[in-house]
């Protein structure tokens, strides 16, 4: 059997392969609530054979989201309507997991297809939170720097988030700290300016999301992992990088996380990334080997072979797949066949293997 296609284990949760479906914005929600979008979009996945499907970035509060058609989880209601969309993904055979988010100053704007940019006024507006009033973009509204009682009240909004994805029944949770959203930008000092216990040196720049970890840890069961995305690499000057995030990785895992899902870029408009097939995978080796952490590889992969090899090096322990999902629901039970492994396919479809 393939490297891919092997199961694998994190603390009581066993997942039936390596390929795990990323979690990506499908902007379809009404106040937050998934709907049928959502089930028919992840149910699908998990019919398609992979081994873990991630919800999309899915706030902690209503001002947490990036767009007012944000998926979130901030209620027993939000909890309530992700429930059968778990026990459908669970049924099939994945393993169901949700991303825990807040957009911090990349909140309050349009859906990517009506161009993504800030909404000023109306109730698809509001006031953006930040580590520093510096905004996303020059000539952006600028968003509110926080203060420590803010702070705070983000903390426990992901621990009341974390009682929730368990109430709805979902086995991981990943906290979202990648991308230029809240937690990332305090981490960087391209977006974080702070002369507090906050900001500054890197101890306290990285204090904001180990309080957040630890506030979900504690309340997320023993026997079920605990995932964070971050950025590995701001891609310019003066910013986040491997070495800083190595670091943060060593403190994650000492406070129970058991994945990291190591992506990069996000946090300012002018990086210049360096994009190539597999191109974040030597984060996820670095990470892995010099941090002591499982890892999970994303960007630009595409093929099984591709795939297959990034786990037989060593590079990273699965692989997390959007576009290629997006574009092939079933993309695990074509790369099997094509890797010769043996997968069941659900019995409804078994005459199309």
């Amino acid at each position: 059997m393939s490297h891919l296609f092997t199961p694998y284990t994190l603390r009581e949760v066993t997942f039936r392969n390596r390929v795990f479906v990323s979690p990506m914005c499908q902007y379809s929600s009404e106040r937050g609530l998934p709907n049928e979008w959502h089930h028919v979009h992840l149910g699908s996945r998990a019919v398609g054979g992979a081994g873990l499907v991630l919800v999309e970035a899915s706030a902690v509060s209503p001002t947490g989201r990036i767009t007012a058609w944000d998926s979130g989880i901030w209620s027993e209601e939000h909890a309530r309507a992700f429930a059968p969309i778990v026990q459908f993904m669970e049924a099939q055979g994945a393993v169901a997991g949700i991303q825990l988010a807040h957009a911090g100053r990349k909140a309050s704007t349009d859906v990517p297809w009506r161009g993504g940019r800030p909404i000023i006024a109306g109730e698809h507006s509001w006031q953006t939170l930040a580590p520093s009033a510096i905004p996303f973009r020059e000539g952006e509204p600028l968003p509110h720097a926080m203060t420590v009682a803010e702070i705070d009240g983000v903390v426990a909004e992901f621990a009341r988030a974390t009682d929730l994805a368990r109430d709805a029944g979902f086995r991981v949770i990943e906290i979202h700290a990648a991308h230029g959203y809240l937690l990332h930008e305090f981490l960087s000092p391209l977006s974080n300016c702070r002369t507090d216990e906050y900001g500054g040196t890197l101890e306290n720049r990285m204090r904001f999301l180990l309080r957040v970890t630890e506030a979900v840890r504690t309340r997320w069961p023993e026997e079920l992992p605990l995932f964070v995305r971050i950025s590995a690499t701001d891609w310019a000057e003066g910013g986040w990088d491997i070495e800083q995030s190595v670091t943060l990785c060593k403190k994650l895992r000492l406070l129970g996380v058991d994945l990291i899902d190591v992506s990069s870029g996000g946090l300012v408009p002018h990086a210049k990334i360096q994009l190539g097939p597999g191109y974040q995978v030597p984060f996820a080796r670095t990470i892995r080997q010099e941090a002591s952490i499982a890892t999970g590889a994303v960007g630009l992969i595409t093929e099984p072979e591709q795939a297959e090899e990034i786990l037989a090096s060593g590079s990273a322990d699965a692989v997390l797949l959007a576009r290629a999902m997006l574009r092939d629901p079933y993309w695990p039970l074509h790369a099997a066949k094509k890797l010769g492994d043996e997968i069941k396919w659900p019995d409804q479809y078994a005459r199309a293997n």
